[in-house]
This record gives structure tokens, C-alpha cells and sequence, in this order.
């Protein structure tokens, strides 16, 4: 795992010595995602900069530096991430060519290799990992940055006037001297509406994420062209057209053979390795097909919280004492979890609302002071049918989608009078809607359900699902516009609800919330994250699987839990779906007021011109009063107020780093 940087500056007779204090610069401001070693490579007559910050896992020796060059010279590679199978392909290559010799043991050293046997885009369609990378072609003098399948790794870049920037992250891109671009309303209101800014926008102007599965080409002179070598649209497509016919039982020993082998080739590492284990059904899963791979006890972590409403640790405790891991637990107070609350913005170069984020971090940083490598549980929930919405949300529709919309508005208003406070407060609320689960703040699932109830077709209520903010352009100043609600596209509308609903999370939430929570969250503390659910093959084969191995009745994660019984007692797994919560309105109105009333003070905000003052303000007074359940809405307004405090700091202070350090 590491950190990418560079450019491509198309002035003719730019200094050698200024394209390299660029570069520095711009690898100084990823340091956090590799701290072992750095490396550079500049062609002035190209106008062409490659950076790379080094977090060694793989081949720890020299031989695994970077940017590295392919044998005959022809290819230059700064790449960041993990090819699982690049010893299959390494074999493959020893097999084509006898007089093919590797100087060490790299991914990264095989991955030139098969470039100059087989070509780019064929190679990039041969790994199974997750990476992005820039590749130099110095025949062609032509730049090719690649995203792995389902977005694991970022990839940001730009072309500002003459210069063509790239990094894994935006700070990097900042700190560069041609960097000019401001903020995108648009991007910003989509921040508010989803409390992530969603691929392939950024929060800057003419700034892009390269899209999951996609490979950009840029020749000399020409615009970026980008592509996809990997659709999750296309494997669904095909997983439909080919359905598996086997039994329940044949489903249940193939995900597990596929589950096996996709932990076992995220095992292989040259440092101590480990597990994120919260004890539901995803993480336990990987635990324990981690543990019957291994020689010895896994090292196993999990955190808890002092306050006993949002602590779980027991129920990861009770399962590393079943599977015989090695595990470490982190209590974390209030306190230790607020501190981390000023470190955020800046750790996630833009705005970023999941409040999840804390208690991600907090793991992260506990979990790195033992081992550098861990694999987690992500993806599961995307793929089978996790979420509590996949499962109700098909049910409401059926029941009420064909009612008249104004009857709809008319129940939805009315679920809507009470607060989701109110709600949690009444006596067997989540009783009065009888398709909604059971859930720990049944009260704003109901507002959920009110909200869904107003869609007129499932685009629009997937949004509503999915929105943290119905007036995001209300919100934001100079947006000129309504959000659209994303299109269904005509041959996902022959699927059941819930599995539309399935599929726009695996496609935007899990890269664009879930994968850039977890890679900031772990990278900042330089620990790898390893996620083997998403392996493509797993993907392809659930999505042949019919909807009832999936979700079957009310349970979510049919099949799954099958495999993990295989393992586990279902008595250590089989309760109510939660997830990482902090006591958000709280802290705001305790001990992170006096913090949030300078951030949310009228006159910074007309001052900055981003955000209507007045409503802001009139949602945190709501907080203040514990009324409605804006506290979600604040909380994404006050990392965006974070963010741009960090934005206006970050370029000087890693500017000034980088020239002491040469």
C-alpha cells in the first residue's frame, strides 16, 4: 500500500530541478500513505514526474522500491495497492518467456513484466487485486492511470492549464504551484444530499475520482480518454443471463471454496497481518476463514465504548473465544473519540459526513500498533442484501407503490408529525409499521419509510433512501439547479426493488462512502486494508445466485449465513443489524458546542458564500433543542466547515515541509 504521485507539465524546457521540487512536494502531502520510503523519477524532455511513498508489504528489500522500470526499460510504474494473483501471473510469464528473469519478489516487478508481454488494458483485466497506478510509456510518450474493479484505491486528476495532475489523493494535487481550481457547488450539494461527494466528481472544480474499473489514456497533446476494462454492469448482466442451477447446498459450498480462497490470497504478506473483527456476520466470516488458513491464532481487533447503549465488543469477544484468535480490543471513551473529531478533515482531503468515521479510525489507529495489514468484512452488506432497506423497502413498495401518490404524500406527512425521538420514545412504535425490522432508533427508520412513501418511481426512491439532505440546494449558494435522482437503467428495471437497490450501492455508495472511509481512516495511520468480499469472483457468482439465496423472507444474508454456521454458532451472530454509531446530538449539544458554534457562527458563513446562513442556523438551533433529527445535517455542514479551514492551510505547510527536506 502506498501513495501516488505526478504529473505531466507540457511547457517545453521546464527545469529539471523545478519538476522535481513539484513532485516533492506533492509525495510530502501523501507521506501518511507510505513512510518507509519514497522514490522519484522525472523526463524533462517529456515534461513527465512520477512520485511514490512506500509502505512495504510485499518484498521488503530494494528491489520492491519505486517508481519502478520494466526490464527493457520502455515502462515506468508508481502503483499503489496489492495484485493477489500476480504469482499465478508471474508463472504464466516464466512459462511464455525462459529468458524472463525478476531481480526480487514484487507484485509490482511482474506487473512490468506482463505490461510489455501482453499490453496494458490486457493485463489490467488479468489482476485480481485492488490498486491504482500510473504508467509511463516512454515509446510513446502516453500516461495510463487505472482504478482496481470496485474501488478500493482512489485515484484523483486534473488538467490545469498546461499541467496534467494525478495523486491518490487531493492535497497532493493542491500543493502543486499550477493547482487553481475552486470549489464545485454542484459537487458540494451532492456532499449534502449523500454526505459524500460521488464519483467521478470531486469537491473541486474540474477536479475527477477515476471511476472504479476504468483506464485512463492520455497521449501527448490529446485530452484524457477513460474507459472501462470492467463493468459491474456487465457482470451483473451476465450473472442473469447465466444463472446458477445447483441447489442451496451447492450455492453454499461454492461461496464458501470462493470466500476461502479470496481471504487466502489477501493472507499472503511480508509483515504481521490481521483482522478488523466486530462480531456480525461479514467480519466473523473473513475471522474465521482466516483462522482454518492459518498455522497460528489470527490477531483479531475490535473496539468498544464506554457508554453501554453503542458498545458491541462482547459480541466480537464471544466469537475470537469460539474461533481461538489472538484478539485485542480498544475500550474508547467519549473523550479519546471527540479527540479525533479535528484530525478528520484534513484526513480525508474533502468533505466526508459518515460519522462512522470515529470509531473506523480509532480501530485503525489501535489496530496498526500491532500489524500492518488487516482484512475487514466490507462489501457484504452490498452484495448480499445486508441492509435492512433491501429488505423492507421491496416489501413497502409492493404494498404501497400502486396507491394513488396523494394518499401516499397524505401517510407520509402523517408518520412525519412526530420527531424520530418521539418515535422512540412511544411504546412499541416500530409496531405501527408492520414491514419495518427491528431497530435500534426505530424512529428514523419511520422517517425513512415517510420519506420513501412521496417517490414516484424507484430512482427517486432510491435518493430519498440514500439522501442525508432533501434541500442540498437550498443549502448550497449559486447551485442553479434540482438534484436528479439517479436514472434506473432499463435493464435493471426487470429486477426485483431490491436488488436495484443492491446493485446502486455496489456501485456508488461501497467505492464512494464505505472504500474512502476505510482507505483514509487506515492509510492515515499507514496500516493496509483488505477487503475479500469484493473479490470479482465473488461478485460474479452471488450475482447469478436468484434473490431468495440472498435475502429469503426477512432474513438478509441468506446464503452467507449458511457458510459462517459452518464455523460459528448462529447464537454468536444472529441478532439485530447495528453498526458504528457515535451519540452524535449529544456531543453537540455538550461537549462539542462551543467547537461547532464558531464553526456555524452566521457571520463565517456569509463571509465564506458556500451555505445559506439562516438555514444553517436554523437546524442547529433544532439540535440545541433536541427537536426534529438534524444533527446528521450539522454534523455534515461542520466537516464541511473543517474541510475548507484544512484546504487553506494544507498547501503552505507541506510546501514549506518538502523544501526542508531537500
Amino acid at each position: 500500500m502506498c501513495g501516488i504521485v505526478g504529473f505531466i507539465d507540457r511547457r517545453a524546457g521546464t527545469p529539471p530541478a523545478e519538476l522535481h521540487l513539484e513532485l516533492r512536494r506533492m509525495a510530502e502531502s501523501v507521506r501518511h500513505r507510505g513512510p518507509d520510503s519514497e522514490g522519484y523519477w522525472e523526463d524533462a524532455g517529456a515534461g513527465i514526474a512520477l512520485g511514490h511513498r512506500r509502505l512495504a508489504i510485499i518484498d521488503l528489500s530494494p528491489a520492491g522500491r519505486q517508481p519502478m522500470h520494466s526490464r527493457s526499460g520502455r515502462f515506468v510504474l508508481s502503483f499503489n495497492g496489492e495484485i493477489y494473483n500476480f504469482q499465478e501471473i508471474r508463472q504464466q510469464l516464466l512459462q511464455l518467456d525462459d529468458t524472463l528473469h525478476f531481480r526480487g519478489h514484487s507484485d509490482t516487478e511482474v506487473m512490468l513484466a506482463a505490461f510489455e508481454m501482453w499490453g496494458v488494458r490486457d493485463t489490467v483485466s488479468r489482476f485480481n487485486g485492488m490498486f491504482a497506478f500510473a504508467l509511463w510509456d516512454r515509446h510513446s510518450r502516453t500516461l495510463h492511470l487505472a482504478r482496481d474493479r470496485m474501488g478500493e484505491k482512489p485515484v484523483y486528476y486534473t488538467s490545469q492549464g498546461s499541467t496534467f495532475l494525478f495523486a491518490s489523493e487531493l492535497p497532493a494535487l493542491r500543493v502543486h504551484r499550477a493547482f487553481a481550481a475552486g470549489v464545485s457547488r454542484a459537487a458540494l450539494a451532492e456532499y449534502f444530499r449523500l454526505n459524500y461527494v460521488p464519483a467521478p466528481l470531486s469537491i473541486y472544480e474540474g477536479v475527477y475520482k477515476l471511476p472504479p474499473g476504468c483506464l485512463l489514456t492520455l497521449n501527448q497533446g490529446e485530452t484524457p480518454q477513460v474507459s472501462p476494462y470492467w463493468s459491474l454492469g456487465d457482470a451483473v448482466r451476465r450473472g442473469l443471463a447465466n444463472p446458477f442451477s445447483g441447489t442451496d447446498a451447492d450455492a453454499i459450498d461454492r461461496l464458501d471454496d470462493l470466500l476461502r480462497a479470496a481471504v487466502r490470497i489477501r493472507m499472503l504478506a511480508d509483515v504481521p497481518l490481521g483482522v478488523f473483527l466486530s462480531g456480525g456476520i461479514d467480519s466473523s466470516t473473513v475471522t474465521a476463514l482466516m483462522q482454518i488458513q492459518s498455522a497460528t491464532p489470527v490477531r483479531s481487533f475490535s473496539i468498544g465504548f464506554s457508554e453501554e447503549e453503542f458498545d458491541e465488543s462482547a459480541n466480537a469477544r464471544a466469537v475470537a473465544r469460539h474461533l481461538g484468535t489472538n484478539h485485542t480490543e480498544l475500550v474508547a471513551t467519549s473523550s479519546e473519540a471527540r479527540d479525533v473529531i479535528p484530525l478528520l478533515p484534513e484526513m480525508y482531503g474533502e468533505p466526508f459526513g459518515d460519522s462512522s468515521q470515529i470509531p473506523t479510525h480509532l480501530v485503525a489507529r489501535m489496530t496498526r500498533g500491532y500489524v500492518t495489514v488487516a482484512l475487514s468484512g466490507d462489501g457484504g452488506d452490498e452484495l448480499f442484501g445486508g441492509y435492512n432497506r433491501h429488505v423492507w423497502i421491496s416489501r413497502l413498495w409492493k404494498r404501497l407503490g400502486r396507491l394513488p401518490h396523494s394518499l401516499r404524500r397524505g401517510l407520509s406527512g402523517g408518520l412525519a408529525v412526530l420527531s424520530p425521538h418521539s418515535w422512540d420514545g412511544v411504546l412499541g412504535a416500530a409496531s405501527f409499521v408492520p414491514f419495518l425490522p427491528k431497530a435500534r432508533t426505530p424512529g428514523e427508520k419511520i422517517h425513512k419509510v415517510a420519506a420513501v412513501l412521496e417517490s414516484r418511481h424507484p430512482g427517486e426512491m432510491y435518493s430519498e433512501l440514500t439522501s442525508h439532505c432533501s434541500y442540498a440546494n437550498e443549502l448550497v449558494l449559486g447551485t442553479g439547479g434540482q438534484t436528479v435522482p439517479p436514472a434506473i437503467e432499463p435493464w435493471l428495471q426487470s429486477l426485483d426493488i431490491a436488488e436495484q437497490i443492491m446493485y446502486l450501492d455496489t456501485a456508488s455508495y461501497l467505492p464512494d462512502d464505505i472504500f474512502a472511509k476505510v482507505d483514509r481512516a487506515t492509510m492515515a495511520v499507514s496500516l493496509e486494508a483488505r477487503a475479500p468480499f469484493v473479490d470479482h469472483r465473488i461478485v460474479e457468482f452471488v450475482w447469478s445466485l436468484p434473490l431468495a439465496m440472498k435475502i429469503r423472507g426477512e432474513q438478509t444474508k441468506w446464503i452467507l449465513r449458511r457458510v459462517l454456521e459452518k464455523y460459528v454458532p448462529s447464537s454468536l451472530f444472529e441478532r439485530p443489524k447495528t453498526g458504528f454509531a457515535v451519540p452524535l446530538s449529544d456531543w453537540l449539544r455538550g461537549p462539542l458546542r462551543g467547537w461547532a458554534e464558531d464553526m456555524l457562527a452566521e457571520e463565517r458563513l456569509r463571509r465564506q458564500g458556500y451555505l445559506d446562513p439562516k438555514l444553517v442556523r436554523s437546524r442547529w438551533a433544532q439540535v440545541l433543542k433536541g427537536a426534529g433529527n438534524w444533527q446528521f445535517h450539522v454534523w455534515d455542514v461542520l466537516m464541511f466547515q473543517g474541510w475548507l479551514d484544512s484546504a487553506c492551510r494544507l498547501p503552505e505547510e507541506t510546501m514549506a515541509t518538502a523544501e526542508e527536506t531537500l
